[in-house]
C-alpha cells in the first residue's frame, strides 16, 4: 500500500509526512510518499492533498507540476483511489474559489468557497485555533470520533456545500463552518489533522485503513 502526500510548494509538509508515517506504521497500511511526480500519483493506493495559502495561487500551483493534476483526477473520478483534501487542498474540491477572484476548483464537491463572516462582529478572522467538532453525518473516516472533539483550524475562508449530506461535520464560529466534507471515495478536512493531536491522528489513521 502506498500513500502519496501531493508536494506542490503549498506549504512545509513536515509536519504532515510525519503524523502520516507514524499512523501508517501504527495501523499497517504501508508506505507514506511525499512527491510532486504524476508517476508516483498514478500508483498510489490513496492521495493526500495538502494546501497553504490563498484558492487561487494555491490552483495556480497545482496546475504548474506537468501532468500532476490530471494524474490526480485520473485517479480519484475514474480509479476510485481513496482522497484526502486539507485545508485548502479541500477547498479545491469545491466548483468555485471566491477568494480575491473567482477561480474554477475541481468541482468534486458542490459549492463555493467564501470569506467567513461571522454574526458577532467581535470574533476575529482567520478563524484560528481549536473548535470542537460537531457531527453531521456518519462517515467510517469520523469513526472513534464524538462531537466536541477538538480540531485545530487556520483559515479565512469557508467551504459552503450545495448539498447537506456531504457536510460530514462543523463546527461553530458565530455560524456554522464546514469541518469536513466527503462523498463516494472523496474527503476533505478544513483543518489541520496533523496539528491536531489525538482527534487527528485518530482520522488520519481512519483514511489509512477505509476501504469505500
Amino acid at each position: 500500500m502506498l500513500t502519496v502526500l501531493v508536494d506542490y510548494d503549498s506549504g512545509n509538509l513536515h509536519s504532515a509526512e510525519k503524523a502520516f508515517q507514524r499512523m501508517a506504521q501504527e495501523t499497517n497500511a504501508g508506505e507514506v510518499l511525499v512527491s510532486s511526480k504524476p508517476e508516483d500519483v498514478a500508483r498510489a493506493d490513496r492521495i493526500v492533498l495538502p494546501g497553504d495559502g490563498a484558492f487561487p495561487a494555491c490552483r495556480r500551483a497545482l496546475g504548474s507540476y506537468g501532468g500532476l493534476f490530471e494524474a490526480i483526477e485520473e485517479a480519484v473520478t475514474l480509479r476510485a483511489r481513496p482522497f484526502l483534501g486539507i485545508c485548502v487542498g479541500m477547498q479545491m474540491m469545491a466548483s468555485w474559489g471566491r477568494e480575491y477572484q473567482d477561480t474554477a476548483g475541481f468541482d468534486w464537491i458542490a459549492g463555493e468557497v467564501t470569506h467567513i463572516a461571522p454574526k458577532d462582529p467581535s470574533l476575529k478572522v482567520p478563524h484560528m485555533g481549536w473548535n470542537d467538532l460537531i457531527i453531521d453525518t456518519p462517515h467510517p473516516v469520523l469513526a472513534g470520533i464524538s462531537n466536541g472533539d477538538h480540531a485545530y483550524f487556520v483559515h479565512s475562508y469557508q467551504f459552503h456545500v450545495t448539498h447537506a449530506a456531504e457536510r460530514l461535520a462543523h463546527v461553530d464560529y458565530a455560524g456554522d463552518i464546514t469541518a469536513v466534507i466527503g462523498r463516494d471515495t472523496m474527503v476533505g478536512m478544513q483543518f489541520h489533522p496533523e496539528k491536531s493531536q489525538a482527534t487527528g491522528l485518530r482520522l488520519i489513521g481512519n483514511f489509512l485503513t477505509w476501504k469505500p
